[in-house]
């Protein structure tokens, strides 16, 4: 295929991130091309397994309908992660009050902050109350920890429900390090779990700012229940930038997206 058919197709992809789904009607429109060239791109995209064709378009392919366990989680776009948890410690200062959210990307930022002073932390995630605890232990970290307790979800390692919204309610941090299950530009951020969510808004309400954490396979994705709307939402650091249709939306909403380096 020539460069321009290729551009088109990479078009495409940009414009299902944004929307979640796109009709072939728009995008013989939008790319002035027919209608059955824009089926081949489509036919084509979906052997790649880039989306799914449906009746008059496509949508953006979705393999999961669950949350993946913390195990599984651990090992998916394990580089990417980290370089995300790296850039993502850099926004953390001295003197801060700081909380970490379950999720593998969001425990990856700990080893970057242990040379921050007078840390505060505040999480739900037992794999990173282990981690802070053990680097106490070991005298590399001499700040504060406050796990936020309720009903235990152990497939995923974490504490959630209406005791810990009620223990959070209390909490006033600096910052907020969210993980998330999809970002849209339209729906916002979402997630697997409703009480993860309602939870993830209390992250949001209690913070001086809202910082996200996702890599590139969360993108144009919305799962089962919104968190928030990008606008309550500071940044987002990704390991890609975001979708070019997304940037006029980000800008009005006030979202700066980082790339991880």
């Amino acid at each position: 295929m020539s460069l321009a058919g290729e551009e088109r197709k990479d078009l495409i992809i940009d414009m299902l991130n944004y929307a979640g789904k796109v009709r072939t009607s728009e995008l013989v429109e939008k790319l002035q091309v027919s209608s059955e060239t824009i089926r081949r791109y489509l036919e084509e995209l979906e052997q790649d397994k880039r989306l799914k064709r449906v009746y008059g378009g496509a949508i953006k392919v979705q393999f999961d309908r669950e949350e993946p366990s913390h195990l599984m989680r651990e090992v998916a776009f394990a580089d990417e992660k980290k370089r995300i948890a790296r850039t993502a410690a850099n926004l953390v200062q001295d003197n801060e009050v700081v909380l970490i959210d379950d999720g593998t990307t969001t425990m990856h930022m700990l080893p970057y902050l242990l040379s921050r002073k007078n840390l505060c932390f505040i999480t739900i995630s037992v794999p990173a109350l282990n981690l802070l605890m053990d680097y106490q232990n070991k005298g590399l970290f001499s700040g504060e920890v406050y796990f936020i307790g309720g009903k235990m979800q152990s497939k995923h390692f974490r504490s959630v429900g209406t005791l810990a919204e009620k223990m959070m309610q209390d909490f006033f941090v600096d910052k907020s390090f969210l993980s998330i299950d999809g970002i849209a530009a339209h729906y916002g951020i979402s997630s697997y779990d409703a009480e993860k969510a309602m939870l993830a808004k209390r992250f949001i309400e209690n913070a001086k700012e809202t910082i996200v954490l996702t890599d590139h396979s969360k993108i144009g994705i919305s799962t089962f229940y919104k968190i928030a709307d990008l606008r309550e939402t500071d940044v987002v650091v990704s390991d890609v930038a975001s979708p070019k249709e997304w940037e006029s939306e980000l800008g009005a909403k006030g979202v700066n997206w980082i790339v991880a380096e």
